[in-house]
């Protein structure tokens, strides 16, 4: 599902450039290297997010990962 959003916000992004193009709005920065490069970005960004997320839910939230990390620092595998 994320790979088809960042197709569809490139798609956007690209009709947008074809569109000023045709009113003859140009932009020297707005081609579609710069397009690919802003969906690359954006969704390297996303794909960050969702997994500090991950970590910190699974790090600080869960009672589970919790009891884990107490018996590991029990058996000395982690410092504390």
């Amino acid at each position: 599902m994320k790979k088809d959003t960042f197709t569809l916000l490139g798609g956007f992004l690209t009709a947008l450039l074809f569109f000023f193009g045709t009113i003859g709005i140009k932009f020297d920065w707005f081609n579609e290297a710069s397009i690919n490069a802003f969906v690359l970005v954006v969704s390297a960004f996303v794909a960050l997010v969702v997994n500090v997320y991950a970590v910190w839910k699974n790090t600080y939230t869960s009672k589970k990962a919790q009891l884990r990390k107490k018996a590991l620092q029990k058996q000395g595998l982690i410092k504390k």
